[in-house]
């Protein structure tokens, strides 16, 4: 119903910046939230921020005032910038859309990784 792929990523210095783009393709008007996860060697996937087709938007504690998700509609991309990047945002990042199509569906774009490292 909807794939998602996903670019950006890479090694970074703590304090540096990265952007992360989540693109969706097919149903993508059946979507009603995108989200981006991550999830650190040894952990849990954890929730790190959404954003609703009316463009709500919401943050983990861990992240705000530091990475800001936000979407092209044009593009039909949805974007996570992150700055002031701490040596403990180091994951494997993953885009989520949620919605309803012929049914309720979840789908999960391929993950990439975000190393921050001097």
């Amino acid at each position: 119903q909807v794939q998602l792929v996903q670019s950006g990523g890479g090694l970074v210095q703590p304090g540096g910046s990265l952007r992360l783009s989540c693109t969706p393709s097919g149903s993508i008007f059946s979507i009603n939230v995108m989200y981006w996860y991550r999830q650190a060697p040894g952990k849990e996937r954890e929730w790190v921020a959404g954003i609703g087709s009316g463009g709500t938007r919401n943050y983990a504690n861990s992240v705000l005032g530091r990475f800001t998700i936000s979407r092209d509609n044009v593009k039909n991309t949805v974007y996570l910038q992150m700055n002031s990047l701490k040596p403990e945002d180091t994951a494997v990042y993953y885009c989520k859309a949620v919605g309803k199509a012929d049914g309720p569906f979840t789908s999960w774009g391929q993950g990439t990784q975000v190393t921050v490292s001097s």
